[in-house]
């Protein structure tokens, strides 16, 4: 006898899949032992019951029965006892020419027709419904279980061939992902709460809601994200993460995607990285004046460590990016080590983390010194370890980049020496390191001049006499910023140089204040607030933008004006 056609062949032949929901539908299966592709395609709403029984139908030469409206007699019901509709999960629809009709959702029961056959005395006939069905007879007829509502597939008009975007769940989060390219959201949170479903856009740094969703929603939405983001849709206990590649408003887009269960469900958070827009040239960054020429300068030495500092999400790797893509050129062998990688960089050798094979940083780090490259760039320095051989890497010829979190730029030596290095080897490797915040630029169609107080002035190191002749606007709101009266983002940097009277002052171990002031003296550092004042005066941003992202690091400016 020849072999059964597989059903995913079967299911493409008749116009209810393609190859990509195939495909998708059996990394589904992988990921849930033990279920069947049915099923798998039923959770990614692929197909609805009744096409999937059609299709077994199919595979096996089975009839079709549709048991949604039927009324099975009491007659007939009673030739079945309820223990074996149970057991063998049947249940009796006719007696036709003598012989019993017996439907199923599950064709492998036909291969017990000999034990049903044994126990019933009688000639049987087999047809395949829906699970739904099955079930809605079972308690009606029997009292097993209870009766469940029969949902299809909805179809965006009749006849029509259902498309993915059909099914509602999946139309609504991909509704949600267009949604949130189109307002420029950096990042998009899905958060269960006790009566609903909130899902709110970073736009700009700040976020607000864009969607509430009806508490029901929780399970379906949250489940085709983790599909979408390959993981494992069974496990609700601990924290994921996963990356979502997908084609969205006629261009490619990565989701970096991050999930951690809550009281309330699983909440997850996406990180869009457009591709497109998410490569950013040195001009766009906002360095000016001898700020940028300093900053080309340090990208283009030979060897030594620049570090960028800041919080996640100050757009350190962004930074690094932006010199990396100045540097790429056919005759320089650059390489980088990410957790993850972020953005694809034509030309350039990029590594990613794998922790669940030992694949961290440092051991990529000994790895691609192996590969002589000239350019390193190690996505974050955040042990000993990989410390310890960057500076390796950077006394020996090449050229590192990394990132570290702290609060300001002088605080990164201070922090390498707390994880462990030697004073004099960061005293020697480190060549430059620069602090960095993204403030949003004031929106140009509604701004307005403003007179600010003294209060406000004095915040951020003005007088009224020092501002006597400029013009300073403040955020108003309009439809071309969603009336939030900002609209994109710049950075504002401080960056200083070793120099020898720096490096001595690193050997001895001396605090991150005395290295602050000598910053200020020999390695031309201009603070955060003063790059902040600077584009206030431009009319790039406000005050109260200052004040809200670099309020907290204007302390350690006013120490050093004492």
């Amino acid at each position: 006898m020849s072999a059964h056609k597989k059903l995913g062949q079967i299911l493409i032949d008749m116009g209810h899949i393609d190859e990509r929901k195939l495909t998708e539908g059996l990394e589904h299966q992988r990921r849930v032992p033990g279920i069947k592709l049915g099923k798998a395609l039923l959770d990614l709403a692929f197909v609805d019951e009744t096409q999937l029984a059609k299709a077994l139908c199919r595979q096996f030469k089975l009839p079709f029965v549709d048991l949604s409206r039927a009324l099975i007699p009491d007659d007939v019901a009673q030739l079945v006892p309820t223990n074996v509709v149970n057991d063998f999960g049947i249940v009796p629809v006719k007696l036709h020419q003598g012989k019993l009709l017996l439907a199923t959702d599950d064709p492998m029961v036909t291969f017990t027709a000999d034990d049903i056959r044994f126990v019933l005395n009688r000639d049987l006939m087999f047809a395949l419904t829906t699970s739904s069905a099955l079930n809605n007879v079972r308690a009606e007829a029997y009292g097993l279980g209870e009766k469940v509502e029969i949902k299809e597939r909805r179809r965006g008009f009749e006849d029509a061939e259902a498309t993915e975007e059909e099914a509602p769940v999946i139309r609504l989060c991909h509704e949600i992902l267009e949604q949130a390219l189109g307002q420029r959201a950096s990042d998009i949170h899905v958060e269960p709460l006790e009566e609903r479903v909130r899902v709110r856009y970073r736009v700009d740094g700040v976020c607000y809601e864009a969607h509430s969703l009806e508490k029901d929603l929780t399970g379906p939405v949250i489940t085709r994200f983790k599909v979408m983001a390959k993981m494992d849709i069974s496990e609700h206990r601990k924290p994921q993460d996963g990356r979502i590649s997908i084609k969205l408003m006629g261009r490619p887009i990565d989701l970096r995607v991050s999930l951690i269960p809550a009281t309330a469900g699983e909440s997850i958070v996406m990180r869009i990285l457009d591709r497109e827009a998410g490569l950013v040239d040195l001009a766009d960054l906002g360095f000016v004046g001898e700020d940028r020429d300093r900053f080309d300068r340090v990208i283009k030495r030979p060897n030594g460590i620049f570090l960028v500092t800041g919080p996640t999400g100050s757009g350190k790797t962004t930074t690094l990016y932006a010199a990396l893509k100045t540097l790429n050129k056919p005759n320089v062998k650059i390489i980088t080590a990410e957790n993850p990688v972020e953005y694809n960089l034509p030309g350039i050798n990029q590594a990613e983390v794998r922790h669940d094979i030992g694949l961290n940083f440092g051991r990529i780090l000994r790895s691609m010194l192996r590969q002589a490259p000239n350019i390193i760039l190690v996505g974050e320095i955040r042990d000993q370890e990989t410390a310890d051989i960057a500076i390796q890497a950077a006394l020996t010829g090449h050229l590192v980049f990394s990132t570290l979190h702290t609060n300001d730029a002088p605080s990164a030596l201070t922090r390498l020496i707390d994880m462990g290095v030697k004073p004099f080897l960061a005293a020697t490797a480190i060549m430059a390191v620069m602090a960095q915040r993204l403030v949003r630029k004031i929106c140009e169609t509604c701004r307005q001049p403003h007179e600010p107080s003294g209060t406000m002035l004095a915040a951020i190191g003005l007088t009224a006499e020092g501002v006597r002749g400029r013009t300073i606007y403040r955020a108003v709101g309009c439809k071309e910023c969603r009336f939030e009266g900002y609209r994109g983002r710049i950075g504002i940097f401080e960056l200083f140089q070793m120099d020898s009277a720096l490096r001595e002052l690193v050997y001895k171990g001396a605090s991150g204040a005395e290295i602050r002031a000598q910053a200020r003296i020999s390695g031309g550092l201009r603070s955060l607030r003063e790059d902040g004042v600077r584009k206030v005066l431009e009319g790039t941003t406000t005050i109260e933008e200052i004040l809200r992202v670099a309020g907290a690091v204007f302390a350690m400016d006013e120490a050093d004006d004492v």
